[in-house]
């Protein structure tokens, strides 16, 4: 039974609730987005910080000593503390890592909160973690393919890459999708196809991942 599982072919899940994370746990699922909608003050963060132009790139290494801990972000974005929206955003963040960790038991999880204004990753890859949780609080969304839309023996050739991709296949602002990478047991070679999209002129991204440590 688990033989036939790990060769049918691998699928995304989508929900429009939190529980819907809990599906990238199954054999066979290799993404699981939750389409959440930003409340408003969170939303009204982000677009702020956008504004003001300034360079952001942060990174912390959390350390949990069971998965109720709640993590210390205390220097997370204090730099914007004055920005309307704070406290919210930040206690947006610590919910997430302890939801990420609770999911997976994770004991260290890697942070990273970035101003992008240009792609990460404009290339079509898959990400050499077992678990990574994506979510983009302001700009355009990450890109994915189902499996079959692209030849993975062929991954990082601009030639081989698809002309489009359709809408349904791009998160939006707000949406928290759980990536299965390359060193997710049993999905090897089953790690969902994504790249970061093409900013449109003046327009950031204010994007925040989370990668389970240990």
């Amino acid at each position: 039974m688990l033989a036939q599982q790990l060769d049918s072919t691998p699928y995304p899940v989508l929900g429009d609730g939190p529980d819907v994370l809990g599906e990238a746990l199954q054999d066979g699922v290799n993404l699981a987005i939750w389409r959440r909608q930003l409340p408003l003050h969170i939303q009204g963060f982000a677009n702020s910080l956008l504004a003001l132009g300034e360079p952001l790139a942060e990174s912390l290494i959390l350390e949990l000593p069971d998965a109720d801990c709640e993590p210390n972000l205390s220097d997370l974005v204090a730099g914007f503390a004055d920005l309307e929206g704070h406290r919210g955003f930040v206690a947006d963040v610590s919910w997430l890592v302890r939801a990420f960790a609770c999911l997976v038991d994770a004991r260290r999880i890697g942070l990273r909160l970035r101003r992008l204004d240009k792609p990460m990753c404009p290339r079509f890859h898959v990400d050499h973690v077992p678990l990574r949780l994506i979510t983009t609080y302001a700009g355009a969304g990450s890109q994915w393919l189902r499996e079959g839309e692209m030849l993975r023996s062929r991954l990082g050739d601009p030639a081989a890459e698809p002309a489009r991709v359709v809408d349904n296949q791009q998160m939006a602002a707000g949406h928290v999708a759980l990536f299965k990478g390359e060193k997710w047991q049993g999905n090897e070679g089953r790690g969902i196809i994504h790249r970061s999209p093409q900013a449109a002129p003046g327009k950031g991204r204010l994007l925040l991942t989370l990668d389970w440590l240990g």
